[in-house]
């Protein structure tokens, strides 16, 4: 996979798509942003990433001065475009001279390398061109399969999986999901966390999966494997579910939690 080039096509889509768009459509998938909002979504991420590469940020404090420095969302369309450009030039620069192994901050604690924000990065614009579509009224482009596997292994092992460290973790099901058209399969720890945020003071119970080694799968999604990845990131898809009652909870609870 050439990560690269997917996230410079995906991001060039996206605003072409956006650039004919009247910014005040509401985004479906996104549905407390219009699409000037994303337009500027995407375009601050390019630009907190490529500076997290390029300080090189390792620490929350070398974050925050990352964050310190992003320019201010321009007024206009044809501002918010040429900012989107450049920011996007930047990341891309950055991730050409840097290796996977590289150490950087991210979001992700069991993984605080260059890797991850390549691959979240190329995940996050194909995504995120859907969106865009979504928001003209146009058809989805198809995902390539390379890339859509590549969605839902990451869904699996990071989107899905997050838990902070002062919750409990209580597994509830096991789901597999099939790719009908590649003959890949995923087997899914279904369950939900809970716990008291120490400074919101805020109750959670919040859904949860993780890759699992073994188990016996009680729900089963099968689709192509494009579909399965537009369902696995709330951007669509058609598939069939079949499980029992606590299984498909379990997975429907997870599917609509979503994912920005």
């Amino acid at each position: 996979m050439d990560n690269l080039a997917i996230i410079s096509t995906e991001s060039t889509r996206f605003a072409d798509v956006l650039a004919a768009t009247d910014p005040q459509a509401r985004c479906p998938t996104c549905p407390d942003w219009n699409a000037a909002d994303l337009l500027w979504h995407l375009t601050e991420v390019h630009l907190f990433w490529a500076g997290v590469l390029g300080l090189p940020a390792l620490t929350d404090e070398q974050v925050e001065q990352v964050e310190a420095a992003k320019p201010p969302r321009p007024a206009s369309v044809p501002d918010l475009l040429t900012l989107r450009a450049r920011a996007t030039e930047e990341l891309l620069g950055q991730l050409a001279q840097a290796d996977d192994a590289d150490p950087r901050w991210s979001w992700f604690p069991d993984d605080q390398t260059v890797g991850f924000t390549r691959r979240m990065q190329t995940y996050e614009a194909t995504m995120h061109r859907v969106d865009a579509e979504l928001t003209a009224g146009l058809p989805i482009t198809p995902l390539a399969t390379d890339v859509a596997a590549g969605a839902v292994d990451h869904c699996v092992d990071v989107m899905w999986g997050w838990l902070p460290e002062w919750a409990t973790y209580e597994p509830l099901a096991v789901a597999e999901l099939v790719a009908s058209d590649t003959g890949q399969r995923w087997l899914v720890e279904l369950g939900h966390w809970t716990g008291t945020g120490p400074e919101s003071g805020r109750a959670f119970d919040d859904p949860r999966a993780v890759r699992a080694s073994a188990g016996t799968p009680t729900v089963t999604v099968t689709a192509p494997v494009a579909d399965l990845a537009l369902w696995a990131w709330t951007r669509g898809g058609t598939v069939e579910i079949a499980g029992d009652e606590d299984g498909r909870a379990a997975l429907a609870r997870l599917i609509d939690h979503g994912i920005p």
